[in-house]
């Protein structure tokens, strides 16, 4: 006679009637991070997100950890890279702004993007995280960069965007009904005589635009390395 735990786990079962696996769990935690944050997801939640008992969910992934590598993982699939583009600046435009786009779709996942691949050895990462470095690999030295000069500028791009993207997530109005952009940025709470400068930028800081100041920050990335890095010919 199977047990009243059996039972409860057969049942959860049949309530769901859709086969459990990595790709489902690593879905239904992606939902869940994207709706309530990355501080909301338990193995408990998932498990019920799916319809299963925790045990089952432990067969797909061996603990939390594990399950926000997947998520990262399930976000750079992602990212796409087009290695034989003979415009290499554009095309690292075009990732740029793609990966903007999925760090807006998913704003509670980006830190996860940016930690989670640096707990673990390059070699040991998913292969969805460390495909866009091989495939930029390919696209910068197919233009004529060196190996090292190559990796440099991957690290350059990917450096500036992660900065970019959590400083636009973090751009928050707390009064977004008030004229007065110094109120409207709660800036009135920082003492005048300590923060002049950041207080008169009032008015730029209200008018933050991320895709502009994005573009911004790609002219000044990709025009130096332009005119500091050598190239062979291709």
């Amino acid at each position: 006679m199977a047990d009243s735990s059996t039972d409860a786990t057969t049942r959860r079962g049949e309530r769901s009637g859709v086969p459990v696996s990595r790709d489902s769990v690593l879905a239904a935690a992606l939902m869940i991070i994207d709706r309530d944050g990355v501080e909301a997801l338990s193995m408990r939640r998932l498990a019920e997100a799916v319809g299963r008992d925790p045990m089952v969910i432990y067969r797909h992934v061996p603990n939390k950890a594990a399950v926000l590598d997947g998520v990262s993982e399930l976000v750079f699939e992602q990212v796409r890279v087009d290695a034989d583009d003979p415009d290499w600046t554009t095309q690292l435009r075009e990732v740029a702004r793609s990966f903007r786009e999925l760090a807006l779709a998913h704003p509670n996942v980006v830190p996860l993007l940016v930690t989670r691949p640096l707990s673990t050895p390059l070699a040991m990462r998913a292969l969805s995280v460390v495909r866009p470095l091989e495939d930029i690999l390919r696209l910068l030295m197919g233009a004529g960069f060196n190996g090292a000069d190559a990796l440099h500028i991957y690290r350059a791009l990917f450096g500036f965007l992660y900065g970019h993207v959590l400083n636009e997530l973090q751009e928050v109005v707390e009064r977004p009904e008030e004229t007065d952009e110094v109120l409207r940025l709660g800036l009135h709470r920082l003492p005048i005589t300590e923060f002049p400068l950041l207080r008169g930028l009032a008015p730029v800081l209200a008018a933050y635009d991320g895709a502009a100041e994005l573009e911004r920050g790609l002219d000044i990335l990709l025009t130096g390395l332009t005119a500091t890095l050598p190239r062979t010919t291709p």
